[in-house]
């Protein structure tokens, strides 16, 4: 059974509702709209001839499939040990638990060239750690296994935080009461804990998968970025500016974003349909 908090029947409106709800519609057409409209506009503007052309090179999709296989699985992974995180943060207190909270948050704040030149310089075979994998015939640098761990440490954050709130929020009172009814630990987590965290899962699988999707500078470094191996497809956008080749950047760009957008939809929609069967929606909001 879903927890609603009652306390959430009634939502605090802001002074000047129709001033408020302008402001926040210009300022997001502005800020998000209009640069992915002008986007749009531009590649509708390139000739066939140069899309198709950019589009058949084969080290593009070399480099499609590494980005989103690496972020893919960067993500699953978080979406497991973030989701773990998060119900440590929000069950239990121990020493050091607001370090932990600290910690949590670098990713945000630290520049990922940064985190890109730390990682790469952890994993090298002049490291304790680099030379440990390297005598079991595992090499971290230079592959997508590195790409993937870079994307695990930029992405994290986005599912824990995610997570966190909601556990928070529902509390202990339900379990402790499905437990004295004689509910089993499974029961508990499949009837009470997963049906209120899965949606806040979802998205949180989302942004990281999407952040993945678009990294740059934390895996730079690490990847090597050797053509049809561990070149990633922002990497590839950069050359295309570089070159000053901007309707080739441009066409790559509208890919990466169609796929943004393809995956969203998807995990809203999985998330509409799981608020839908547990009753999480509230009837007459949006």
């Amino acid at each position: 059974m879903p927890y609603t908090n009652p306390n959430k029947s009634k939502s605090f409106q802001l002074p000047g509702k129709s001033i408020a709800k302008s402001i926040t519609l210009t300022y997001l057409g502005v800020i998000l709209v209009f640069p992915l409209a002008l986007l749009l506009i531009t590649f509708f503007q390139i000739p066939m001839d140069i899309i198709r052309e950019t589009l058949n090179d084969v080290r593009l999709w070399a480099a499609l499939k590494v980005t989103v296989t690496t972020a893919f699985c960067a993500a699953l992974v978080n979406l497991v040990f973030g989701t773990l995180i998060a119900w440590i943060q929000a069950r239990y207190t121990y020493i050091g638990k607001s370090i932990v909270t600290m910690l949590i948050d670098i990713p945000f704040a630290l520049p990922t060239s940064v985190a890109g030149i730390a990682l790469t310089a952890a994993f090298s075979h002049k490291s304790g750690i680099g030379k440990w994998l390297h005598s079991f015939g595992i090499d971290i640098n230079y592959t997508p296994l590195g790409i993937t761990i870079a994307l695990i440490f930029i992405g994290i954050p986005f599912v824990i935080r995610q997570v966190e709130p909601i556990l928070e929020e529902i509390g202990t009172e339900m379990e402790q009461a499905a437990q004295m009814l004689g509910a089993t630990p499974f029961q508990i987590t499949t009837k009470i804990i997963l049906p209120n965290i899965i949606p806040a899962a979802i998205a949180g699988f989302t942004a990281a998968f999407a952040r993945g999707l678009g990294e740059y500078g934390s895996v730079i470094f690490i990847s090597g970025n050797m053509p049809m191996k561990t070149e990633v497809v922002s990497l590839i956008i950069v050359s295309k500016l570089e070159q000053f080749n901007y309707a080739g950047a441009t066409i790559i760009s509208v890919v990466m974003l169609s796929i943004s957008l393809v995956f969203l939809l998807i995990s809203n929609g999985i998330q509409f349909l799981q608020k839908k069967k547990y009753g999480l929606i509230n009837k007459g909001t949006h």
